[in-house]
């Protein structure tokens, strides 16, 4: 099944879904002005899994998109951690840009390091420190989307996080997993890493299903429920007020256009015949 054209569009697919993740994240998160239940571990956890992710990407010699991709993975990760900060904790701005930069140079500074030292080795023959930079990656990224597992498992619902996001990402992970088997010899590491969150993924959308959907439609069907039997009583309502100013003394269909006034006036007209008759 290999097929490198295939193989090259998914994985870029899939690189382009792992960069702009977040960004509906953000966005929403900047709306809101609030990040409750948005767990800021699972951000710090992203941006560490960006570092051992990028080593492997660059030193196994893939191509720019997946190069760049864990980058912008740590970048966008460290934001929205910064904005949990700048929300949950009021933490100022300025607080919130010195010390996620500090993070970020420490974490660009320790992967550009790794990566020169990994090269030796690599260029030896010896493969395990780079499956240790894809495993560690693999565990940081799990771990993060676990702790919204907890989340979920205390509040009993999905909140905080764009449904948005996770589509998009488990989108990333779908498209890469697709393009490993197109490759021409099969990653089963990096199937492992791709489908594990893709599961996982499926899972928090499974449980905005449960928990935050299926209570929405309740809702909804009851509130229709309360709202079609009010058309009825409204209706017999207005006969009954409409009866009380009718006259019923007449049996004729002309009775429904008697009103009080108008019996009035033909009381004083029957009471002039009489004075004539009398005369």
């Amino acid at each position: 099944m290999y097929n490198p054209i295939a193989a090259n569009v998914l994985g870029t697919a899939g690189a382009v879904c792992w960069s702009i993740q977040l960004i509906p994240q953000i966005v929403i998160n900047y709306r809101r002005h609030h990040t409750i239940g948005l767990q800021p571990s699972m951000m710090l956890l992203w941006a560490f899994a960006g570092v051992p992710l990028g080593i492997y990407n660059i030193v196994s010699g893939f191509n720019i998109a997946l190069q760049i991709q864990p980058q912008i993975l740590t970048f966008l990760s460290l934001v929205t951690w910064a904005q949990c900060h700048y929300y949950s904790s009021k933490w100022s701005l300025i607080k919130c840009v010195l010390v996620s930069s500090a993070i970020g140079i420490f974490l660009g500074g320790l992967e550009v390091g790794l990566i020169f030292a990994l090269r030796v080795p690599k260029r030896n023959g010896l493969q395990w420190p780079l499956i240790l930079m894809a495993v560690l990656s693999a565990v940081f990224l799990s771990l993060g989307v676990l702790r919204h597992y907890w989340d979920i498992y205390t509040h009993k619902t999905v909140r905080g996080i764009s449904f948005l996001f996770v589509f998009i990402d488990a989108l990333g992970d779908l498209t890469s997993l697709v393009s490993i088997l197109f490759e021409k010899h099969l990653d089963v590491l990096g199937m492992v890493i791709y489908g594990s969150e893709l599961i996982l993924w499926m899972g928090v959308m499974a449980c905005g299903g449960w928990f935050n959907l299926k209570p929405w439609i309740e809702r909804w069907l009851k509130r229709k429920e309360k709202e079609e039997p009010q058309v009825m009583p409204l209706e017999e309502d207005q006969i009954e007020r409409r009866n009380t100013v009718t006259g019923h003394d007449i049996p004729s269909s002309t009775s429904v256009f008697r009103t009080p006034s108008s019996e009035d006036n033909s009381v004083v007209r029957r009471e002039a015949r009489a004075n004539q008759v009398e005369v």
